[in-house]
């Protein structure tokens, strides 16, 4: 869980808000200004480069005016009490010390970032998202986020007493169910290391990889050597950019099994918390194979689910075009615990 840390009063302006969108690879930080949707300043910090979050805020704030009343940022990992010691991190991140260093009467919090995600979908214009399914949205009905890219993100909001609140979620490791013989292989092949099967082995970018060795490895067909290249200096991309412009038929059925995948795994996650405000698809994969999911695949495992079928056909489903959306959802975070 997050947690939110101040240190007494202050004469910070209440008109701006510190959002941050924290990775193993950048650190995006940015000012909004009251009211408004895109960010007043924004910088972008390799991770890795910088000792630490409180380095790279202190750097930030150095070069932007203006002291926040409320900031939250946004981690890709797990947060408990404020802070988080992810692997895929370089650093730790602590609500406290990033508190103590923005200064007096600031609220701080430091939130999961599928969370982060889930509040910045409120924030998203037209021109932000794509439908797959241009469905009309249930008004308060409950909104799923499953994102797909390096691992398998997922993120929910509902509405209730309190308000609209956004919720992170591990679902992306819950048991891999296959559908078909194919996938009933690629289970088994999966767990021949001795590790646990999930759904984000096959729908996430390592997951693809998975899908194209064990697709080649059951063929008699030997990898041809201008993908082997691509491969071997672009890894899993090479396999994208082969399938989507069917040039290697392997390539090819690795993309159409991890779409179906994902789209029967967005169905699951929209009957579990009954998304009847919609469905989007996050994360860096899905923008990069848009034209494979527009070709229905992805709606038809989405909608497969016997008896509900009807229920899952009017749901909306949009992938998510703006690569901001986390760093608009910690914004969104902040002028609630700022409004509260």
């Amino acid at each position: 869980m997050g947690g939110e840390f101040d240190f007494g009063p202050s004469a910070n302006s209440l008109d701006v808000i510190l959002a941050g969108d924290v990775g193993g690879t950048h650190s995006r930080l940015a000012l909004f200004d009251d009211c408004e949707r895109a960010p007043a300043e924004l910088e972008i910090y390799p991770s890795a480069e910088h000792s630490g979050l409180v380095e790279i805020v202190e750097t930030f704030r150095s070069a932007h005016s203006g002291d926040p009343a409320a900031a939250t940022i946004g981690v890709a990992g797990p947060v408990e009490d404020g802070r988080t010691e992810a692997v895929n991190l370089v650093w730790p991140v602590d609500a406290r010390e990033l508190a103590e260093a923005i200064g007096p009467g600031c609220r701080v919090s430091v939130i999961n970032d599928m969370e982060a995600n889930a509040w910045g979908i409120g924030w998203l214009g037209a021109d932000d998202v794509v439908a797959l399914n241009d469905a009309c949205a249930e008004e308060g009905g409950n909104v799923a986020l499953v994102s797909a890219g390096t691992g398998l993100g997922e993120g929910f909001v509902t509405h209730g007493a309190r308000g609209e609140q956004a919720h992170a979620s591990e679902g992306g490791h819950a048991d891999f169910a296959p559908r078909t013989e194919l996938e009933s292989e690629l289970r088994e092949w999966l767990a021949g290391d001795g590790g646990h099967v999930s759904y984000e082995r096959v729908c996430s970018g390592m997951g693809l990889v998975n899908v194209y060795e064990f697709l080649r490895a059951r063929s008699d067909d030997t990898e041809p050597e201008w993908l082997e290249k691509a491969r071997a200096e672009h890894g899993g991309t090479a396999i994208t950019r082969a399938g989507l412009d069917r040039r290697d038929p392997i390539a090819s059925a690795a993309l159409d099994v991890m779409v179906s995948t994902y789209g029967a795994q967005a169905g699951n996650v929209a009957l579990t918390v009954m998304a009847t405000g919609g469905v989007y698809l996050g994360g860096g994969i899905a923008p990069k194979i848009l034209p494979r999911l527009q070709e229905g695949g992805f709606m038809r495992a989405f909608t497969d689910k016997g008896r509900l079928t009807d229920v899952l056909e009017r749901i909306p489903v949009r992938v998510i075009l703006n690569e901001l959306t986390a760093l608009l959802g910690a914004a969104r975070h902040a002028e609630t615990m700022r409004a509260g």
